[in-house]
């Protein structure tokens, strides 16, 4: 069984990107465009978008591409096939950093400062489930 799983994971690369600066709304709104998306798609889609979220999630999923390189060096025309793909791209919020502001008739106001994670995780799409030997 720990056979097994350790070969499923071989099939997957993650990558993380922590303390991001910007708030988890604007980070979703771009990861939900490349969630599914095969790789080198995601990275075109990424790099013409105007939005300032989509620099730091190209950077993120080429890591996360060096990262399946490592583990699958002997499958590396699954990349150019079209075979690898993001699987997974969850965005959760981060700390906040919270400022104070002045307001209106000698009021404070809370300035909430958002951060968020991201973690990516890229697989191929034609795994086959590995089958266990008969005794």
């Amino acid at each position: 069984m720990a056979e097994r799983l350790k070969e499923n994971k071989k099939h997957i690369a993650i990558a993380k990107l922590n303390d991001v600066p910007t708030s988890p709304q604007k980070m979703r709104l771009v990861a939900d465009i490349i969630r599914g998306v095969e790789v080198n798609r995601a990275l075109d889609i990424l790099h013409y978008s105007k939005k300032e979220a989509s620099n730091r999630l190209e950077k993120l999923i080429r890591s996360a591409i060096a990262n399946w390189e490592a583990k699958n060096e002997e499958s590396r025309k699954e990349l150019e096939n079209g075979n690898v793909f993001v699987q997974t791209i969850m965005v959760d919020g981060g700390r906040q950093l919270k400022r104070i502001r002045t307001a209106p008739q000698g009021r404070a106001a809370r300035v909430r400062k958002r951060s968020n994670h991201v973690t990516v995780i890229v697989g191929t799409k034609n795994q086959e489930p590995v089958k266990e030997e008969e005794k």
